[in-house]
C-alpha cells in the first residue's frame, strides 16, 4: 500500500521493489483490488496498480493508523530506494527510444498525431465563451479546428466556391457559420468578436488598411486580431502568377496601419520557415482593440 501510494507499478515491478515472488505479489494485489484498496489501469499488455486516492472512511482511518505505525520502519526506505531504481528504468526506456529516433521523430510524430501536432497546444489559449471570426476563411480549415474550443465561429470569404467547400467541411459543427462577404465590408455586427484572424489574406487585398479597419470595427473591447502573412520579398512571380497585390509587408508598415485602424499593435514576429515550403517567408502580428 505504501509503495503504490507514491506511484503506480506493475506486478513484476512490485516484485523487484518488494523482493517477493510473483505469485505472492499477485495474490496480495488481488485481495487489495477486490477490497477496493487499489485500482489497476491497463497500459498495453501491462496492468499498473495504485492505491485508491480516496478510500472509504473506515478504510482510510485504518490505513492512517497502519501508515503511522510503520512510518519509521527501515523497510519503507529500502522499498522507496528500489522504487526509484525501477522508475529510472522506465525513464531509460523512453530516453533510449528518443535517442534512437531523433532523426525520424518529426516523421514519427506526424504519422502518429498528424502534421499539425506541434500547434495543438495553442488551442489552450482559446476561451470557451469566445466568438471568433476567420476573415478570408477559404475552405474553412481554421474554423473547424477551433470550433470545439469556443462558443461560435464565423468564416467569411468572397468566393462562393471556397465557401461551398468550407460548409461541407463543417457540416457536423453546429457553432460554425460561413458568410459571403468582402473584407472591407464585413457582414458582422460591430463589437461582437473576441478573436479575429487574417491568415495569408492581406497580400491579396488591394486596400489592406480598409480590411484592418473593418476587423477593428467587429472586435469587442479587448478583442484581439491575429495576422499571419508574407514578409516583404522580391518574388515577382508570385505577384504575377497568383494574383498577389502586395509583395509582402514589413513591420513598420503594418504597425502604422494597425494604429490607424484603431488597434494597439503587438510584436511583429518572423516565423521559422518550413523546410518543405517554397514560398516567401512569413510573419505573425497581433493587435488588440483597447476601446
Amino acid at each position: 500500500m505504501a509503495l503504490l501510494e507514491r506511484h503506480d507499478f506493475t506486478v513484476s515491478e512490485c516484485c523487484q521493489v518488494l523482493q517477493s515472488p510473483q505469485p505472492s505479489i499477485s495474490r496480495h494485489l488481488k485481495v487489495l483490488a477486490d477490497g477496493g484498496w487499489v485500482v489497476a489501469r491497463t497500459h498495453g499488455t501491462r496492468r499498473h496498480y495504485r492505491t485508491v486516492s480516496e478510500l472509504p472512511p473506515e478504510a482510510a482511518a485504518l490505513w492512517s493508523v497502519v501508515r503511522e505505525h510503520m512510518r519509521h520502519d527501515p523497510r519503507l526506505a529500502e522499498d522507496a530506494e528500489r522504487a526509484q531504481a525501477v522508475l529510472a528504468q522506465r525513464e531509460d526506456q523512453a530516453r533510449a527510444f528518443f535517442s534512437a529516433s531523433a532523426d525520424r521523430w518529426d516523421e514519427i510524430r506526424s504519422e502518429l498525431y498528424g502534421i499539425r501536432a506541434d500547434v495543438l497546444p495553442m488551442l489552450g489559449l482559446l476561451e470557451p465563451d469566445w466568438a471568433v471570426a476567420d476573415l478570408g476563411t477559404g475552405t474553412g480549415v481554421f474554423p473547424t479546428t477551433v470550433a470545439p474550443h469556443v462558443r461560435s465561429v464565423i468564416g467569411i470569404d468572397r468566393s462562393r466556391e471556397m465557401l461551398s467547400a468550407a460548409r461541407l467541411r463543417a457540416e457536423a459543427l453546429s457553432n460554425v457559420e460561413f458568410r459571403e462577404g468582402s473584407l472591407d465590408a464585413l457582414p458582422v455586427d460591430s463589437a461582437t468578436i473576441d478573436l479575429a484572424t487574417l491568415s495569408l489574406v492581406l497580400h491579396y487585398l488591394v486596400d489592406p488598411l480598409s480590411a484592418l479597419r473593418e476587423a477593428s470595427r467587429i472586435l469587442a473591447p479587448g478583442g484581439r486580431l491575429v495576422i499571419v502573412d508574407v514578409r516583404a520579398h522580391s518574388h515577382d512571380d508570385f505577384v504575377v502568377e497568383m494574383g498577389h497585390q502586395w509583395a509582402g509587408f514589413d513591420a513598420d508598415t503594418l504597425s502604422s496601419w494597425l494604429s490607424e485602424a484603431g488597434l494597439r499593435p503587438g510584436p511583429w514576429m518572423p516565423l521559422a520557415p518550413d523546410p518543405r515550403s517554397r514560398g516567401p517567408l512569413l510573419f505573425v502580428q497581433s493587435a488588440r482593440r483597447v476601446t
